[in-house]
């Protein structure tokens, strides 16, 4: 058993009063630049302790996650844990108005904890369009014991990535997206950073690594599906295999059963799938862009294999249709489809409708309009309401914390006004505990995922057309899924509510990287006016940029980064301390 396991197992079973509480964990990652060749050509991806994808955590519900991360790439690092509340510790939260980044060459540990959640989630790089290397992972959160999950225990636990990928490097399609290159059709789709199967020797060249998944005749499995990828809306099917939908970023769904299902960038989504199938053959994974130009459809399809372990021969033939390829309506009518269990319990015993946002007097609305790369102060930049986020030096996080002024504004308008856009660092004042209601309006030509760090929202509308205050008597005010990454359709808006409950400073974004990188981003301030040391405090090991660079010396003297010793070395230390402590109860 692993030290760090064990180190859990023991904190569980004997509670000593220096050490009481929920469990922690322990990870080391080295983030590094590793060889690889996912469509066939050598190039550099970012990988972790040497492996893309990278590690899975797979925790509990509020255990304690401390993970110590080198940076060994040749630029700035940030993790950021797509869908992880970090409640009232937006410092852990790894954006770029929230924390200094990582050097290269330094370590930093990570310390928050995974309170009140359930699901499935994933981390990625947040910086210097980084994602589109790699660097990403899964996050587990399981239910504590006595809350029963709402269906069957699942035979097996299987987590996919499924991502768009590009063979130029991640610092080439930044530079291509400075000066207003499209990202363009992706060179082909990953499932588990790994290329396609050859299911048409014409089209997919010899010698690809694909992925196997191996499963067991009559046996159900739970299938973790992330889109990690960039800018490409992605559709996922099974051949001959329905897909039970029980499950999306941290809500239990009703539970449905699908032929396939749209996955937009930054979504993740648990299905049951049961092996019904007879072992004649394998059967076709399939993961294809939604919404491209059809002459280079099959170039972005990625195929792995689904393989019974009785299985009489390889999977052939042409891969099963992909259903109403250029249909937004169809898309929009799936999403709309997806609602939320009120009956089961997840993080708490009491039922997840126990909470009836539709009964909740709404405090604030910003109807949020985004538009296509434009030119301003010659430069291309994205915006929303016509502002360009301009990313401080300062982390506003840190700017709040010494008080320092003119590093951000508190004035982002709730609409789009009547002037030209622009680049600036303005922030959401909103308002804690507060009902936010907050309208995204897609005027760009391509789907758009938005995100929000440190809160589930409600997804309560979404159609075709320009929003007006009509548009309210469409709203699910009952069973609309809570979520932190929804899809807005081109000429179409999509409606959320969200319960301002976590105090802290917390990113609205474009999950869409291209979109995220030029400028649609805005951060919410949440501040608690009765008491503001409900938020998690300053952590020790901050490290300093911008402004407060100076702090950084006396910082180093205290906390030695790049030769720290590793938290598995530290867990092991105090392992032996407690075992030592433990077994001299026992003598005594």
């Amino acid at each position: 058993m692993p030290a760090s396991s064990f180190f859990v197992v023991l904190l569980s079973c004997f509670p000593i009063a220096a050490l009481a509480g929920d469990p922690f964990v322990f990870f080391d990652w080295t983030v590094s630049y590793i060889t690889a060749s996912p469509l066939g050509v050598k190039q550099r991806v970012i990988g972790i302790n040497g492996h893309f994808p990278g590690p899975i955590l797979n925790v509990t519900t509020n255990w304690n996650v401390v993970v110590n991360v080198k940076n060994n790439l040749d630029e700035p690092l940030l993790l950021t844990w797509d869908g992880i509340q970090h409640r009232k510790n937006s410092w852990q939260d790894g954006v770029s108005g929230t924390n200094c980044p990582i050097p290269a060459g330094w370590n930093w540990t990570y310390q928050f904890q995974v309170k009140d959640q359930i699901g499935s989630f994933f981390y990625f790089p947040s910086l210097s369009f980084q994602r589109a290397a790699g660097g990403y992972g899964g996050v587990i959160i399981n239910n504590r014991e006595v809350i029963p999950l709402p269906f069957g225990m699942p035979d097996g636990d299987i987590t996919i990535f499924i991502s768009d990928w590009y063979t130029k490097s991640h610092k080439e399609l930044r530079k291509d997206v400075e000066k207003g290159t499209d990202l363009g059709v992706p060179d082909g789709i990953l499932i588990n950073g790994l290329g396609p199967y050859r299911f048409d020797e014409a089209v997919v060249p010899d010698g690809i690594a694909y992925q196997t998944i191996n499963v067991e005749p009559g046996k159900t499995y739970r299938l973790r599906v992330h889109n990690v990828g960039i800018s490409t809306s992605l559709n996922f099917r099974i051949q001959d295999h329905n897909l039970l939908l029980v499950e999306t970023e941290g809500s239990y769904t009703v539970q449905q059963n699908y032929t396939d299902m749209d996955i937009h960038v930054g979504q993740s989504y648990s299905f049951l799938v049961t092996m019904d199938q007879n072992a004649s053959h394998d059967y076709y994974v399939i993961a294809s862009s939604r919404f491209v130009n059809s002459s280079a459809l099959v170039r972005a399809t990625g195929v792995a294999i689904l393989h019974y372990f009785n299985s009489l021969g390889p999977a052939s033939g042409p891969l099963p249709d992909l259903p109403n390829e250029y249909d937004s309506y169809f898309s929009m009518n799936q999403a709309r489809s997806i609602r939320w269990n009120v009956s089961a319990g997840a993080a708490r015993p009491n039922p997840q409708g126990s909470f009836k946002y539709g009964q909740i007097t709404v405090t604030d609305v910003y109807v949020i309009l985004n538009r296509p790369p434009e030119l301003i102060d010659g430069k291309w930049r994205t915006t929303l309401n016509g502002i360009s986020y301009l990313p401080p030096s300062t982390p506003i996080k840190l700017a709040q914390q010494f008080n320092l002024l003119g590093v951000y504004k508190l004035d982002f308008p709730n609409r789009l006004m009547n002037r030209p856009p622009k680049m600036d660092t303005s922030l959401i004042n909103g308002t804690h505990k507060g009902f936010m209601e907050i309208i995204f309006q897609n005027n760009d030509t391509t789907v758009q995922s938005y995100h929000m760090d440190g809160y589930a929202f409600f997804v309560v509308g979404m159609d075709f057309g320009v929003w007006t205050e009509n548009s309210r008597g469409t709203y699910n005010k009952w069973d609309g899924v809570a979520r932190c990454t929804t899809q807005v359709f081109p000429g179409a808006w999509t409606a959320i509510l969200v319960s301002l409950d976590n105090a802290g400073l917390w990113n609205l974004r474009a999950e869409n990287l291209n979109s995220w990188y030029l400028g649609q981003e805005v951060y919410v301030n949440v501040v608690n006016p009765e008491n503001d040391g409900t938020e998690v405090p300053l952590p020790e090991n901050t490290i300093y940029c911008g402004l407060l660079s100076s702090l950084q010396s006396d910082q180093a003297h205290r906390i030695k980064f790049s030769g720290a010793p590793s938290s598995s070395d530290v867990s092991r230390r105090i392992l032996v301390i407690v075992v030592i402590a433990f077994l001299g109860t026992c003598i005594g």
